[in-house]
């Protein structure tokens, strides 16, 4: 109770904060609101730019399919209808590597001076480097394809058509503009970027990649300059947060009237050390061998009171604390297991993670850092995504677990059927595992009844080469039908409940492959 009278103190004088701190409020907001307006407007120039290169790509195969021959009037066709099919396409030159021309799409020697290298696009033959045109300051794109070792084909192309035709209100708003080559040879550029230097103060900058093609775009604006266009806010602003504090305390005094879960230090707890992994064992149900473990964590406090997951993994999810959790229980869990995992190579060790973990995007490398050289090799971690919350962003999601397997871990779906993936995301995302939840277990009343939604849930595994653990198996029946349907791993406190590490050692050496031990008494023999 006393900690969260604390509590309620700080909350208190928390709540008014806002009043004090409005200009900084209002600051974050600016730089949030423009730095949106910024990005929407480099990802619009990049994909203007991604669209224009894909284009003189298929209009450079399509010239060469439809042509037997270079510079023939076959090809010299083809050519003009493309030229005239394109917006943006203004030239095409058939020439060698010393830069002799054989033949344009105007019968005229076209003269250009190369800006850049030229720079391979990943997952395409054809080449990207910028030229300047004799006669025209713009710089343009350059598009070449080699048909042989003497000859290439070469399609030049506008940049940024919605760049230079002013069409964007917003690009009129910012300081700086510029398209470059990946290499950092710039191409289009609007406004000075020295102009910048002397103008003091913090920058807003936003920048976007045109895709797989090696160009970037990059914006920036003084923040002293957008400020000036929100001095209404000000004391708006500072209503609203007079409006907030008092709202928030009203709020707080009421949550914590009706609140029966004390208000944890979960920060505290985690430097002290109190945060403590328990491990639940995996056995298989066809052998009676442990083959691994999930790792499961609970509060352990100074007094002895062992508090359970509920109580404190939202706030620490909600509180982004769940990272350094989870962290600290690895570290924990590498310690713990080394020696277990040496002997029996082939033991799993599954660790829980959090849609903290895909938005932060470092879990990877936090990876490499606790376990690389250490008794647990990649091979024996599994780390579990839990279903019940969505990952609203498949692509760093996709990144991260395919940085995973390039580790070698696998990955586990957790609480299958009951959240947001479905069979196109378990095949997307690459998962190795999935866990069924306790919840479709319990349906299991008999070992001779049959259960629907576990046998769809096992067929559908099946179909898709992805191996399954049950959770929650609590009775003898259970088993035995899961067993029955090929189901070989499973979990639950019909074999145990998560342990002390002491207990679950002992557990392990009983329950543990004696695969060393028997050949090294066959080594003795022999």
């Amino acid at each position: 109770m006393r900690g969260s009278q604390i509590l309620l103190v700080v909350i208190a004088i928390l709540a008014f904060v806002p009043v004090l701190g409005v200009d900084y409020v209002l600051g974050r907001y600016v730089k949030a609101h423009e730095t949106e307006k910024m990005q929407s407007a480099v990802n619009v120039v990049s994909n203007d730019a991604q669209r224009i290169v894909h284009g003189a790509i298929q209009s450079l195969r399509t010239i060469l399919r439809d042509s037997p021959s270079l510079c023939t009037p076959t090809f010299m066709a083809n050519v003009n209808s493309q030229l005239q099919s394109s917006l943006f396409l203004t030239q095409v030159v058939v020439e060698n590597s010393d830069g002799v021309q054989y033949c344009s799409a105007y019968d005229s020697d076209v003269r250009y001076r190369v800006l850049s290298e030229s720079l391979a696009i990943p997952g395409y033959t054809e080449r990207l480097s910028a030229v300047v045109m004799e006669g025209n300051s713009t710089p343009m794109l350059k598009v070449t394809q080699h048909v042989n070792e003497n000859r290439s084909v070469s399609a030049f192309v506008v940049p940024a058509p919605i760049l230079l035709s002013g069409y964007m209100p917003v690009i009129s708003d910012l300081s700086y503009l510029q398209i470059a080559m990946t290499n950092g040879t710039p191409i289009v550029q609007v406004g000075d970027e020295r102009e910048l230097d002397g103008q003091g103060g913090d920058f807003l900058i936003a920048r976007s990649f045109a895709g797989e093609i090696p160009l970037r775009t990059e914006a920036a604006v003084s923040l002293s300059s957008v400020r000036a266009r929100y001095s209404e806010l000000t004391f708006a602003f500072t209503v609203i947060a007079c409006l907030i504090g008092a709202i928030t305390l009203a709020l707080a005094i009421q949550y914590a009237r009706r609140s029966k879960m004390p208000a944890y230090d979960i920060e505290r707890a985690i430097v002290a050390g109190e945060m403590k992994p328990y491990y639940q064992p995996v056995i298989n149900l066809r052998t009676g061998r442990l083959t691994g473990c999930e790792v499961l964590i609970r509060w352990v406090k100074r007094n002895g009171e062992v508090i359970p997951p509920g109580a404190f993994i939202d706030y620490a999810e909600m509180t982004n604390l769940a990272i350094p959790m989870t962290l600290n229980l690895m570290e924990q869990v590498r310690d713990d297991l080394e020696g277990i995992c040496r002997e029996v190579r082939d033991f799993k060790v599954s660790i829980n993670l959090f849609e903290g973990h895909f938005r932060d995007g470092s879990i990877v490398d936090d990876i490499q850092s606790i376990f690389e050289g250490s008794g647990i090799s990649y091979e024996q971690l599994v780390f579990e995504i839990t279903e019940r919350r969505p990952l609203d962003d498949r692509a760093a999601v996709n990144r991260i677990v395919s940085a995973m397997h390039a580790l070698g871990v696998r990955v586990a779906m957790d609480d299958v059927g009951t959240g947001h993936s479905n069979l196109a995301y378990l095949h997307t995302l690459g998962i190795d595992i999935i866990k069924i939840d306790k919840i479709f277990v319990d349906m299991i009343k008999d070992a001779n009844v049959p259960v629907p939604v576990i046998d769809g849930l096992v067929s559908m595994a099946r179909d898709m080469g992805i191996e399954i653990i049950a959770e929650g198996v609590e009775t003898q029946d259970q088993a035995l039908y899961l067993r029955s349907k090929n189901v070989t791993l499973a979990q639950g406190y019909l074999f145990s409940p998560p342990l002390k590490l002491d207990s679950f050692l002992t557990l392990a050496n009983a329950l543990k492959p004696q695969v060393k031990q028997t050949n090294l008494d066959e080594d003795i023999a022999a």
